[in-house]
């Protein structure tokens, strides 16, 4: 059994926006309809956080950040990297859950400050932002769920070629890759993972293996209820509760 950890804190009291959105996940542009959200990985040395910018026109990774806290940092990061590579006129939407962070003065002040317009899901309606879960169901299913992580760098080293195929390849390429490792972890969730040079594969469309020191360990199938519990809900007795989002 997977255990999960809770990223949307919804129950605060600062300002929301409205569902701009309505699940209509289509733009006839690029940069004009951006959504975002936070996953989570494990690692022996603790949670890493990951946030993401998605563009709805090309389905790309326009911009992501990761860290160790899950504060309003790590998606101003993210949205500052996407508006970096990207530079989106003013109108562009931003399509995210009613999180913390994503209501933060700071967050909310860079929208402004970029001309953008706030939309956020319903409370408690993953399906409000489904794109997005659907990138971070694609990604975990191939790259985290049959892993188990060292250390934060170990993630960050294996992802940051993965998002960068997802920030600037086309959806070929992207399909490309991801069928590459699913071939090569035999289709299968608790096959064996070996490192892959992503870069190679999107640019040859061939798999070469490169050395590397390990980053992901194959997990085994019991070792999933090992893992500490990560809900703020549950005993602490295990391990201290994780931080709450700011």
């Amino acid at each position: 059994m997977r255990r999960f950890k809770v990223t949307t804190n919804s129950d605060h009291k600062r300002p929301v926006a409205s569902n701009l959105v309505r699940r209509n996940f289509t733009a006839t542009v690029p940069d004009r309809l951006w959504t975002g959200d936070i996953t989570y990985i494990w690692t022996a040395e603790g949670w890493l956080y990951l946030a993401v910018i998605l563009d709805v026109f090309s389905r790309r990774i326009v911009g992501w950040c990761m860290k160790r806290r899950m504060t309003d940092d790590l998606v101003i990061t993210a949205l500052n990297n996407a508006v970096i590579r990207r530079s989106p006129s003013p109108g562009v939407v931003f399509h995210s859950d009613r999180g913390s962070q994503y209501c933060s003065k700071r967050f909310q002040s860079l929208i402004q400050r970029i001309g953008g317009i706030q939309s956020m899901s319903g409370t408690g309606s993953c399906y409000d932002n489904a794109i997005t879960e659907s990138f971070f169901g694609t990604l975990k299913r191939e790259l985290v769920h049959h892993c188990s992580f060292e250390s934060r760098p170990d993630v960050k080293v294996r992802y940051f070629d993965i998002l960068n195929v997802f920030t600037t390849a086309d959806a070929g390429i992207r399909r490309l890759v991801i069928t590459r490792l699913r071939n090569m972890s035999g289709g299968s969730s608790r096959s064996p993972f070996r490192e892959t040079n992503v870069s190679a594969i999107a640019k040859t469309g061939q798999t070469s293996a490169r050395t590397l020191p390990a980053t992901c360990v194959p997990r085994r199938a019991s070792s999933s209820s090992n893992l500490p519990d990560p809900s703020p809900s549950k005993s602490r007795t295990s391990r201290p509760s994780p931080p709450s989002p700011a």
